[in-house]
């Protein structure tokens, strides 16, 4: 199939959502899809406002797109029943509302599709029309009226698919004015003896067949929900939807439906119904929206191996497994053991922007011993299944930044903290129980307030000389700021407990600054390589507060050293924290920053301040000298020679002359709260 002309995808609105459609009409330009079947409510109509609502929304969305409006929903006063799924008092009335849609807003259609799924009585009662007589009266009208005005018709697909309906269609002589037979489908959501699209078109073809019917047929709706957590499913049905031997296709949908607006009749029924967007409520893209928008329809087939669930008894041997392994650090922990000759188990969901070629990278690179698992660290069975075959355990799954923390704070908590209880419950629960490595953060010693800050021109220090000379050391007390800082810190203290409680050998890395190759650093995370890529593409760099903010960063690689030294003295080290960073001897200052790009660059970029942000600490340098006592790990990178090598890797991999030039990137033009 030409997936270009034959993909759509569904999106219904209520009544004066002009945002909403705006911002659909965007997504589907950067989807490169054209087609969008949508709602046309005959009950909104008769609302004060319902003719301007029609009037927007078809001359908007049919000035970028191809549309297939859906026309439902009795108004309940003319209906045998106050409510919209009932029959109208007068089936003739439909095909009236249907010759004004016609008339007011034909020059935006070629097919019109008259009622949805007509065999479901939560969008048709048909206890109310046991014969479907007054059905067939008002859409066979409808439809004989479409087509006088020069429109082709689409029957309301079918859900579920259901062959004996069709033929009391054909019966009852509704389908002779039908050019075209819809079909809805919701493998292992709503249908549970699904048989597979080739086997469910084929009945609705025999049919056809059996009439002798040119109708073709058209899948107006397929579709598969995520509310468990499940985004490789999504992408394995819409691959199968899209290959179906169906002349269209429509998805659905592009966003999931707001947990504040009713589903089914009312009411807020099954929490399937509210998880089958490709977008997340807060508008973040799911792995389906990334890859078509990043690979296209044409390519997305090629993806299927990301679907594959992982077979458990396929292994001959044990592999390490990295959560959040597509990540900057993952991807750069998984290439060192890899390169080992060892076995490594990437679990990640793809949510962060760009991290799916990271992984492509790896997978180009290891045509062997790399295993793949595309799933989220909140859905308990694929944890379970990926924990299976581990002998140790990487543990980067997480939401990253404080700034969305602050915006959806359960969202922060679900991942982080719920996330890692899930991945502890799964490996208590294994008869080996492999040893985990946890990537925690300084945000759980909280802003530092008490420290006594002094300053120079460039920086802030501690008047503490103790504090100034060795950093932050472990025995600080723990104090979480902001909802990161809470789900980290619960996860972090988590992880040490299990080790206590229940024997698991554990142990937390609280991170300070980590840079390095694969990193795109963005408003949230990853502010030195965020400076030097709006350095290169001669943006300017927005600092927050006066950029005498301090850090001790650290050179991914020098990081991928201390956790394989880790697993090595895990026996030595389980149970405890430790503060891993740059040191004193690798700290930086924004400010001094911006000065070692000008000196490495030849030219200072621009630099414009703002305000303070209030989870900011002046002055973080993390005190190592625990760890370093166990295991013998050093920081070798300095940060000059760091900046140099990632500056390096970016011309190389991510900043093009074509970039560079325009201006144009996906990627945050702030530097992070950190």
């Amino acid at each position: 199939m030409e997936h270009a002309n034959s993909v759509g995808i569904v999106q219904w609105f209520h009544i004066n959502q002009h945002r909403e459609v705006e911002r659909v009409v965007e997504d589907f330009q950067k989807l490169g899809v054209t087609h969008i079947r949508t709602n046309v409510s005959w009950a909104d109509w008769h609302l004060p406002e319902g003719k301007a609502w029609y009037d927007w929304l078809f001359a908007t969305l049919g000035d970028q797109l191809q549309v297939l409006p859906c026309i439902l929903y009795t108004p309940p006063s003319i209906a045998v029943k106050p409510k919209s799924s009932a029959p109208p008092q007068n089936p003739k009335d439909f095909a009236d509302f249907v010759d004004t849609i016609i008339t007011e807003y034909g020059q935006y259609f070629d097919y019109i599709e008259l009622w949805n799924e007509p065999n479901n009585m939560a969008e048709y009662d048909f206890t109310l029309d046991p014969q479907w007589d007054t059905f067939c009266e008002m859409v066979g009208s409808a439809a004989n009226w479409s087509r006088q005005k020069g429109k082709k018709t689409v029957l309301g697909g079918m859900s579920p698919i259901d062959a004996n309906w069709l033929r009391e269609m054909f019966r009852k002589g509704l389908m002779e004015h039908i050019d075209v037979v819809g079909v809805h489908g919701f493998p292992d959501v709503f249908d549970s003896n699904w048989e597979g699209w080739s086997a469910e078109i084929s009945k609705v073809q025999n049919v056809l067949d059996e009439h002798q019917s040119p109708a073709k047929i058209w899948i107006t709706e397929a579709g598969f929900s995520t509310w468990q957590k499940n985004e490789r499913k999504q992408v394995k049905e819409f691959i199968n939807a899209l290959e179906a031997d169906a002349e269209r296709m429509y998805w659905y949908s592009l966003e999931d439906l707001s947990a504040e607006l009713p589903a089914v009749d009312r009411f807020h029924l099954d929490e399937r119904e509210y998880a089958f967007g490709m977008k997340n409520p807060n508008g973040s893209p799911k792995l389906l929206y990334t890859l078509l928008s990043t690979k296209g329809l044409s390519g997305i087939s090629n993806y299927e191996w990301m679907t594959r669930p992982l077979e458990e008894n396929s292994f001959t041997e044990n592999y390490t497994l990295i959560t959040g392994g597509a990540g900057f650090v993952g991807i750069n922990l998984a290439d060192k053991i890899l390169s080992q000759g060892k076995p490594v188990l990437i679990f990640d969901n793809l949510s962060r922007a760009g991290v799916e070629n990271n992984l492509f990278w790896l997978r180009e690179k290891y045509s062997e011993n790399l295993y793949v698992m595309v799933a989220d660290i909140r859905d308990k069975n694929a944890v379970r299944q990926a924990v299976q075959n581990a002998s140790h355990i990487y543990h980067f799954a997480a939401q990253v930044a404080v700034t969305s923390s602050l915006t959806d704070p359960y969202h922060d908590f679900e991942v982080n903290a719920l996330g890692t209880l899930n991945l502890l419950e799964a490996i208590r629960n294994t008869s080996h129980q492999p040893s985990i490595i946890f990537t925690s953060t300084n945000k759980v010693y909280g802003d530092l307030h008490d420290l006594g800050m002094l300053s120079n021109e460039s920086r802030y220090y501690p008047s503490n000389l103790m504090v100034m000379a060795n950093g932050i050391s472990e025995e600080r007390n723990l104090d979480f700021h902001s909802p990161y800082g809470c789900t980290k810190g619960v996860a972090d203290q988590y992880i040490l407990d299990y080790a206590r409680t229940f024997g698991i050998k554990s142990v937390v890395f609280r991170m300070s600054c980590i840079y390095g190759p694969h990193q795109f650093g963005t408003e949230d995370q990853g502010w030195v390589a965020h400076f030097l890529i709006q350095a290169l593409k001669d943006k300017p760099i927005t600092l927050y507060g006066d950029g005498k903010q301090v850090r001790d960063i650290l050179f991914v690689d020098d990081l991928v050293n201390a956790f394989l030294l880790a697993e090595e003295n895990i026996n030595a080290i389980s149970g405890n924290a430790y503060n891993i960073g740059g040191g004193p001897e690798n700290t930086v200052s924004l400010l001094e920053l911006i000065e070692m790009i000008s000196m490495v660059s030849g030219e200072r970029p621009e630099v414009r301040l703002e305000e303070w942000r209030s989870s900011d600490q002046k002055y973080y340098v993390s005190d190592f000298n625990k760890f370093q006592a166990v295991t013998g790990w050093n920081p070798v990178v300095s940060p000059l020679e760091g900046v140099e090598k990632l500056i390096e890797w970016l011309q190389e991999n991510a900043i093009s002359p074509e970039l560079k030039s325009t201006g144009h990137s996906e990627i945050a033009r702030k530097q992070p709260v950190f």
